[in-house]
């Protein structure tokens, strides 16, 4: 199934025919554009690069206004629906606490960044359905005695400190944590695990997917497995990964959303998909 996931990946980037360097404006006047925003500092899905050789011979997309490159997931996501849509693809790098600032001032046009539908975010910005679905856990440092905890009761009483992304649905997750200690939140996922493997924090609440990018980097780092039943409750709104547009830019979503339906979108291609996304990744090779 990887080798059809590979070859289905280099068929559609190969014939993509991105035009680097160039604005919107004078892009447009040929081919529409793709404008899209994300944080290219999210591993697995989506990272910066200096150069446009990805190690399964793939093609990196060049970063509006910049000398780097983005890959990962969600630039893989991306390059399918411009394809699709017979678009061209621009990638906006942006911190992720102005992400949605920034698209609602035009810098682009839709977020593919790895952004949880949660229904705060639904009031402000238009989703397509899931393009993933992810887990979520906590990760703690080898040797802290937290290695064999499997559900979040077994944490009461321990009064671990936990960190997270700042502006992420994460943040509320925390609560469901038992006499937990709010350590300082981060703006990158790589900020949080940095912490855990200094001792500045016992766990980070981050997606799967991401923290095992982040074991790739930091051996001193484990993933709790929690038992059915017994991990984080009603976190539909973290585990739903979606591409939002401006909350009145439906037409633009529902081209995105044609775009996915006509791919057939589904669990065993985003499951394939992120594999290959975590082998690719620079850390992995």
């Amino acid at each position: 199934m990887k080798k059809k996931m590979v070859a289905f990946l280099m068929t559609l980037v190969m014939t993509t025919g991105m035009l680097a360097g160039c604005s919107s404006a004078e892009a447009q006047e040929d081919t529409a554009v793709l404008r899209v925003g994300m944080e290219c500092a999210y591993a697995p899905f989506n990272w910066t690069q200096e150069t446009a050789e990805v190690s399964n011979g793939d093609t990196a997309v060049p970063i509006y206004g910049s000398s780097y490159y983005a890959y990962g997931y969600d630039v893989m996501m991306a390059q399918m629906i411009a394809k699709q849509l017979g678009m061209e693809l621009e990638i906006h790098k942006v911190e992720w606490d102005s992400i949605g600032l920034a698209m609602d001032s035009g810098e682009y046009d839709c977020i593919i960044a790895g952004m949880g539908k949660t229904p705060e975010r639904e009031a402000s910005y238009a989703f397509t359905t899931p393009y993933y679905y992810r887990d979520n856990c906590l990760t703690v440092k080898a040797g802290s005695g937290l290695e064999n905890i499997t559900s979040l009761e077994e944490l009461a009483g321990r009064n671990i400190s936990v960190t997270t992304q700042t502006g992420t649905g994460w943040v509320s997750l925390m609560e469901q944590i038992p006499d937990r200690v709010e350590a300082a939140n981060y703006a990158t996922t790589a900020e949080c695990f940095m912490a855990v493997s200094n001792g500045v924090a016992d766990a980070a609440l981050i997606d799967k997917p991401t923290a095992e990018s982040a074991l790739l980097t930091n051996t001193d780092l484990v993933i709790l497995t929690f038992e059915e039943g017994k991990g984080f409750v009603d976190d539909n709104g973290m585990t739903n990964v979606c591409i939002a547009t401006r909350l009145d830019d439906t037409e633009l979503r529902d081209k995105i959303q044609g775009a996915m339906d006509a791919l057939e979108w589904d669990k065993e291609k985003m499951d394939e998909m992120m594999s290959l996304a975590i082998e690719l990744q620079p850390a992995a090779n």
